[in-house]
Parts: structure tokens; C-alpha cells; sequence
């Protein structure tokens, strides 16, 4: 039975995206100075070993997300969703204050890696419980679901973005010494000066009647395991689709900046540099790709976007392995970064609906927090050892191909849903990329 949604207002939209990027902004700048940390707070005898440790600190933070996501769920369903998302940005806020003024190994020994960690977990728990964006997206216009939707992958991207232009402009303009003695914090403060304002804007979020409505309801008395085992097709869909993006997410957008430094050698500045225009083409591609498919469907913009990557991915890799250079690097990115926007447009609703549609994943969808930890938080952890057992800088481009090979497999299980004669409630689904 349908339901007259109410006008989509202008500013939820603008809050919910940028309250989302600075909410992932927290979480994810970790990732881009993996390098530094690993010199500063992960010591030992070979790079190696230290990237090792720092990349499995950063996975160890998607433990939590479950956890989060479940616990942060109960408290929105007595408190409020307002409430919950406050509270989410002031754990958040803590977490990245003791990064940025953690001592190093050298000053108090292995006291340094335990905070780094009790830190990550801390952000991995009220990560989980980040929904924001739904928010808004609840009341979107049927015919333009894939539009508005589209401005929830926006804001990751957007956070990703502000992290790269702040690595490039540090590793530009700071010497080596500089940055490991002090400017690698400016990033993670810059993160603790801006909770306030993520605080200020969730504060002017409104519940929607559809969030609210759907609070109210139940499923009948039937059981988790009932409901699963009737939608076995749209739980592996669901699966495989946030298994592809997330695998994506993290390799391209986050684990470049090291590859770049490790395995191609080129400056950290320069591979910030191209990060940021990456991932600038990505943030321009999302909602354009959004946009249209509204108008030919969620799928063949989908299937377009992995099948490109799947053609494109190693023979991009072996050329800026075999010839690295700055300019291999930043073409290689836009591309690779231009077609994740390209599946990304339309993900969130594709997604979105076939969650919706089982309503086996209604609060836990946390499930598909595992396929987030498992193949994304420790995406680096699996590359870089896969580094090492190849012996190859190409080994990478096999994890992401992977993902896309997972992803089209998927599809054939996604019921188009662009052309659904109403909205259904999407505030239950975790971003496919992080």
C-alpha cells in the first residue's frame, strides 16, 4: 500500500551529506597515513611487519561495528535517531582526540600501539551505528530514488577527498622530519575541531515519517532464521554487492596513497596529489550516474561499471608498475575512481530496496557489517600480504577484480527497482563501500 511522501527538503539532504562526511572523515583518515603510523607506533624490523600490524589495526576497528550498530540501534529505538547520531559524532570525536594525541612507541613504548587501538575500536563501534543520510533519503521521490540516494556514497567520498587534499598539502609542504615529528596529527585535529559542527548539524536533522512509521511496525512474530531462509537470493545479493564495493572503497580510494609509496616508490606528495583528483572525479561521477539510472535502471549502470572494471583493472596496474611515474598513477586513478562513482550512483538504492524487500535484515542488517569488516576493514591487511606472497606489485589489481567478479554475480540476483511504484525503507542498510 502506498503512501504519500512528503517534499524532500533541500538542507536534510546538505546535513545528512555533510554530517556523513564528517562522521567517515573520523574513521578513514587513519587509513591514508598508514605509512607514518606504521614508523611511529608500530616499529619493527622490516617495513613489512610494520605495515602489517598498522593495516590489522585499522580492520580491528570493524569488529566493533556490529556491536555498535546493534547496541546504537536499541538506544535510537528508546531515545530517538537524533539522539543516537549525537551520540554517535561525541564517541567519534573522543576516539580521533586520542589518535591525534597519542604518544609514539618511542616515548612510552607499547603503551602507544594500545591506545591506537582501544582508539580504533572506539571509532568502530559508533561507526556502526551511523545512519544519517537515510534520514533524509527516506521521503526522496520515487522517480528520483536513485538521484538523492546517490548523496549518501557523496559524503564518503566527499570524507575521503578532505583527507587526500590534507595529505597532499602536508607532504607537500612539510619536510620528512616535520611530518613524522608533528604534522601527521594536523589531520586527526583537524578531525577533533570539526565535531562540533557535526554535533551542531545532526542537532537540525529531523525524524521522518517513514523512520518513524517503520518503528511502529513488526514482522508478524516470525523469526530471524524463518525470514533467511525465505530470501536466501536477496540475502547473497545483498552480500555480494557490499562485498564488491567495499573491496573497491577500500583499495581505491584508501590503500592507494601507500601502495604508491611503497611498491612504486614515488613521493607521498604525489600520490596524494592523484588521490585527490581521483577522488574529485568520483564525487562529480556519483550523482550523474545516480541521476540516469532513474531514467534506464539500477542494473545496467551497475553491470557496466564492474564489467569496465574487470577489463580495466590489470592491465592499469602492470603499466604503473612497469613504468611508475606520477603521470601512471593519476590516470590509473581517475579511472579507476570514476568508475567506482559510476556504481556507486545507483548502489545505495539498489541495495536499499532488495534489504528492504526481505525484511529478514530488519535491525541486522548488521549482517552485512561482516562482509564490511571481513573484506573491507581489512582490505590493506589482505593486499599487503598478498604483496608479499606474490612477490608481484600487480597482486592488488586480483583482490579488486575479486570484488568486481563477486559483484556481477550479484547483480543477476538484484531485482531492478528503479521503476517501483513506491518508496520503501532504506534506513536499515549499511553503505555497501564502508
Amino acid at each position: 500500500m502506498s503512501t504519500i511522501q512528503p517534499a524532500i527538503k533541500p538542507f536534510q539532504v546538505a546535513a545528512a551529506v555533510i554530517g556523513n562526511a564528517l562522521e567517515w572523515y573520523d574513521f578513514l583518515v587513519f587509513g591514508f597515513f598508514t605509512v607514518i603510523i606504521a614508523r611511529l607506533f608500530f616499529p619493527s624490523d622490516t617495513q613489512y611487519a610494520s605495515l602489517l600490524l598498522t593495516t590489522a589495526t585499522f580492520g580491528v576497528g570493524f569488529f566493533m561495528r556490529p556491536v555498535g550498530g546493534i547496541l546504537l540501534g536499541i538506544y535510537a529505538d528508546r531515545r530517538g535517531r537524533k539522539a543516537a547520531l549525537l551520540l554517535v559524532i561525541a564517541l567519534m570525536t573522543i576516539a580521533i582526540a586520542m589518535i591525534a594525541f597519542a604518544p609514539t612507541y618511542a616515548a612510552i613504548g607499547v603503551g602507544a600501539p594500545l591506545i591506537i587501538v582501544l582508539a580504533r575500536l572506539l571509532q568502530g563501534f559508533s561507526a556502526g551505528g551511523e545512519f544519517a543520510s537515510a534520514t533524509a533519503f527516506e521521503s526522496a521521490p520515487a522517480q528520483q530514488r536513485g538521484f538523492y540516494g546517490s548523496w549518501q556514497m557523496v559524503g564518503q567520498g566527499v570524507a575521503v577527498l578532505i583527507g587526500a587534499i590534507l595529505g597532499t598539502v602536508l607532504t607537500r609542504s612539510l619536510t620528512p622530519e616535520a611530518l613524522d615529528g608533528w604534522g601527521w596529527r594536523i589531520p586527526f585535529l583537524f578531525g577533533l575541531i570539526i565535531g562540533p559542527l557535526g554535533l551542531y548539524i545532526r542537532r537540525n536533522l529531523d525524524e521522518t515519517s517513514t523512520f518513524l512509521q517503520s518503528r511502529r511496525s513488526s514482522t508478524g512474530g516470525q523469526s530471524s532464521g524463518s525470514l533467511l531462509a525465505s530470501h536466501v537470493k536477496e540475502m547473497f545479493a545483498c552480500l555480494g554487492m557490499v562485498v564488491s564495493g567495499t573491496i573497491s572503497f577500500y583499495v581505491i580510494l584508501i590503500y592507494i596513497p601507500t601502495f604508491a609509496r611503497t611498491q612504486l616508490h614515488l613521493p607521498l606528495d604525489q600520490a596524494f596529489l592523484a588521490q585527490s583528483i581521483g577522488l574529485a572525479c568520483e564525487v562529480v561521477m556519483i550523482p550523474i550516474f545516480g541521476a540516469l539510472s532513474d531514467r534506464v535502471g539500477r542494473k545496467p549502470v551497475m553491470i557496466a561499471a564492474l564489467v569496465l572494471d574487470l577489463l580495466v583493472t590489470y592491465p592499469l596496474f602492470s603499466w604503473v608498475s612497469a613504468s611508475p611515474s606520477f603521470g601512471a598513477l593519476l590516470t590509473m586513478q581517475i579511472i579507476l575512481c570514476s568508475l567506482f562513482g559510476v556504481f556507486n550512483g545507483p548502489d545505495f538504492d539498489g541495495i536499499g530496496r532488495a534489504v528492504s524487500d526481505t525484511r529478514a535484515f530488519d535491525r541486522p542488517c548488521h549482517l552485512l557489517q561482516f562482509a564490511v569488516m571481513l573484506f573491507g576493514g581489512f582490505a590493506q591487511f589482505f593486499v599487503t600480504w598478498l604483496l608479499q606472497a606474490t612477490g608481484t606489485p600487480i597482486a592488488p589489481a586480483y583482490y579488486l577484480m575479486f570484488g568486481a567478479a563477486v559483484g556481477l554475480l550479484s547483480i543477476v540476483f538484484l531485482r531492478e527497482c528503479a521503476r517501483d511504484a513506491e518508496l520503501l525503507v532504506t534506513d536499515l542498510v549499511e553503505p555497501t563501500a564502508a
